[in-house]
C-alpha cells in the first residue's frame, strides 16, 4: 500500500492518524527530544554557605582554653563535647550564655562567639565546625536499595551524588521517571542520561528537603503482540528502547504468518476517547526497514501489532484490542499452548 494511500484511510471519522515510518519521521522525533531540556531553575541553582538549625551538633574551639573547648575532658571523643542545638534553635555556651544560632552561616556564628567572648578572654580564637549534620536532609523513596534520608552536609551535594549514595534497585527501577520535588513542584529527570555521556545529574545541585522519587518499571510497559514467535508485555528501564530491540525481545517476526507484512506502532490507545492515536506505519518488506526500525524509538504505552490486517480494518483493530490486559494474556497464553 501507497503512502497517499495511507494517509487517505486517516480520514477524518477515524481514530488513529496513520503517520509512515521514514528517515524524515525519524529525524523529526530526534529534533523534539534534543529539546526536551532541564528546566533552567535546576540547572542554574547554586547552593547558600550551609545555614545551622536545629538537631546539627557544633563543635567549638577556643584556643589556649581547654575549659571551654573541651568541658567533658580533652580524652573524650568528640562528639562527647559537641554542643547540640536545641529543637528552638539555640544552645548555650560559658561566658556567652544562651545564642540564638538557627539560621546562621558557621562563619556567623563563629564571629557571634567572638565578640562575646571577648569580654573575658583577650583576643579570644574561635572556631566552629559540625560534627554532626542533623537539621537538613533529602528524602527517597521508591525504586532505591536505601531509602533512609540523607543529611545535607557544609558540602553541596549533588544529584549524582545523592543518588549513588542511595543506590538504584536497576532491575526494578524505570532509570528514565526519576521525580525532583522541590518547594511544591515536580520536576522529571531521565537518570539514564548520566550513564550515556550527557552528565546532567553533576550539573544539579540539591537543596534541603528536597525529595526524590524513582518508579519501578511494573508500570512502564509497551506491548507487542500479532505475528510475533512471543506476544510480550515489555517492561521500560531506560527511554532508548528501539522498535528492532523489542521485536526482538518478542522473538521476532513469525516467519510463516508475518509474510513480511507492515509493522504498527499504535500510541495514544489510552485517550482515544478523546484525542485520536497514532499509528505509525513500518513497511517491513522494505530493504531499510531494519535500518529504520533500529533508529525508531518506543515509548511507554505503545502497542506494536505485526499482522496481515490491512490499515482499512484499523477502526475495528482497535475495538478490538481493548482491553489490551485481555488480548495480551490470551494472546500469550495460546502461543504458550501451541509451542506445548
Amino acid at each position: 500500500m501507497s503512502t497517499n494511500s495511507l494517509m487517505r484511510s486517516a480520514d477524518e471519522n477515524s481514530r488513529v492518524d496513520i503517520v509512515p515510518i521514514t528517515p524524515k519521521q525519524i529525524a523529526m522525533d530526534k529534533a523534539a527530544a534534543a529539546t526536551a531540556a532541564l528546566p533552567p531553575e535546576l540547572l542554574s541553582y547554586k547552593p547558600e554557605p550551609y545555614r545551622i538549625g536545629a538537631g546539627d551538633t557544633l563543635y567549638i574551639t577556643v584556643w589556649d582554653h581547654p575549659e571551654l573547648t573541651s568541658p567533658a575532658g580533652a580524652q573524650q571523643q568528640t562528639q562527647a563535647n559537641g554542643r547540640l542545638v536545641r529543637s528552638d534553635g539555640t544552645l548555650f555556651y560559658p561566658y556567652v550564655g544562651e545564642l540564638k544560632v538557627s539560621g546562621l552561616t558557621i562563619e556567623e556564628l563563629r564571629k557571634a562567639i567572638s565578640d562575646k567572648l571577648a569580654k573575658y578572654v583577650e583576643k579570644p580564637q574561635v572556631d566552629v565546625n559540625i560534627v554532626g549534620y542533623g537539621s537538613q536532609r533529602i528524602t527517597f523513596q521508591g525504586a532505591f536499595v536505601k531509602t533512609d534520608p540523607q543529611p545535607m552536609t557544609a558540602v553541596p551535594t549533588t544529584l549524582a551524588q545523592a543518588v549513588g549514595s542511595a543506590y538504584v534497585n536497576v532491575p526494578l527501577a524505570d532509570l528514565s521517571g526519576l521525580v525532583l520535588t522541590r518547594d511544591g513542584h515536580d520536576y522529571h529527570i531521565d537518570l539514564d542520561a548520566l550513564t550515556n555521556g550527557q552528565k546532567i545529574g553533576e550539573d544539579i545541585y540539591l537543596k534541603p528537603d528536597d525529595h526524590l522519587f524513582l518508579p519501578y518499571n511494573d508500570r512502564h510497559e509497551m506491548y507487542v503482540i500479532g505475528e510475533v514467535n512471543r506476544p510480550s508485555v515489555l517492561s521500560f528501564k531506560t527511554t532508548d528502547m528501539t522498535l528492532t530491540q523489542a521485536l526482538g525481545r518478542a522473538g521476532g517476526l513469525n516467519p510463516t504468518t508475518s509474510k513480511g507484512k507492515s509493522v504498527y506502532v499504535i500510541r495514544g490507545l489510552k485517550d482515544s476517547d478523546t484525542v485520536k492515536g497514532t499509528v505509525y506505519q513500518l513497511d517491513a518488506r522494505s530493504p531499510d526497514a531494519f535500518i529504520l526500525a533500529d533508529q525508531f524509538k518506543v515509548k511507554a504505552g505503545d502497542v506494536v501489532f505485526v499482522g496481515p490486517a490491512g490499515v482499512t480494518r484499523w477502526n475495528r483493530f482497535l475495538t478490538q484490542l481493548l482491553p489490551l490486559s485481555s488480548i495480551i494474556t490470551n494472546a500469550a497464553s495460546a502461543q504458550y499452548n501451541l509451542d506445548h
